[in-house]
């Protein structure tokens, strides 16, 4: 797994569809382990990424997950799909549209999420995909299991993110905002959320 075919692979498909990436730059190692840090690190849990790119916070679930965990990951992609499943052989890649969450679960034999990690690029989505997306997460998330993802700090304050982050209070009961990971290009902070409200 090399960092600098992951960096290829993620500047490849970004300049092919940049409202499909999103980002800058994949996510620095400090990021992908805050991310990571919300799986369960005991049992046989299922762990569902929305969004793996280039598979950098795949590989930080993959040194917090325990043996028996099963680890999905759903992205849209065609040439990260291919990527993931050459460099990544251990993660179950599940090429599709995070809006059919449920049902790209079901197909695999998956109805509950131990936990939900995203590297979506959420501002670049109108809201009714927002709302959309982050209703199917909340269908598919055990009782108490949290759904994560990150947002850029400098982005913060604008009027997307603001959108997303009401998103997020309407669904979730419980929404933690962490501090930010300087060391991430750009800085980065994450949302930490549990208790879906309509559940």
């Amino acid at each position: 797994m090399s960092p600098v075919r992951d960096l290829v692979t993620f500047m490849t498909s970004a300049l092919r569809a940049p409202a499909v990436i999103g980002a800058v730059a994949p996510s620095g190692r400090a990021l992908s382990d805050l991310l990571a840090s919300v799986a369960p690190a005991e049992g046989a849990p299922v762990v569902v990424e929305l969004g793996p790119g280039t598979g950098v916070v795949s590989a930080a679930l993959r040194r917090r997950l325990p043996p028996g965990a099963r680890h999905l990951a759903v992205e849209l992609d065609p040439g990260m799909v291919t990527h993931l499943r050459r460099t990544r052989p251990w993660l179950e890649v599940l090429q599709g549209d995070a809006a059919d969450l449920q049902k790209l679960l079901a197909d695999a034999g998956v109805d509950r999420a131990d936990a939900i990690i995203s590297g979506l690029p959420w501002t670049l989505f109108p809201e009714s995909a927002q709302r959309g997306i982050i209703e199917q997460v909340t269908k598919v998330l055990a009782p108490g299991a949290p759904f994560t993802t990150f947002a850029y700090s400098h982005v913060r304050s604008f009027p997307t993110q603001r959108r997303f982050r009401g998103v997020l209070e309407e669904a979730f009961a419980e929404v933690v905002v962490t501090p930010t990971v300087w060391r991430n290009l750009p800085p980065a902070m994450a949302y930490q959320c549990r208790h879906p409200e309509d559940a």
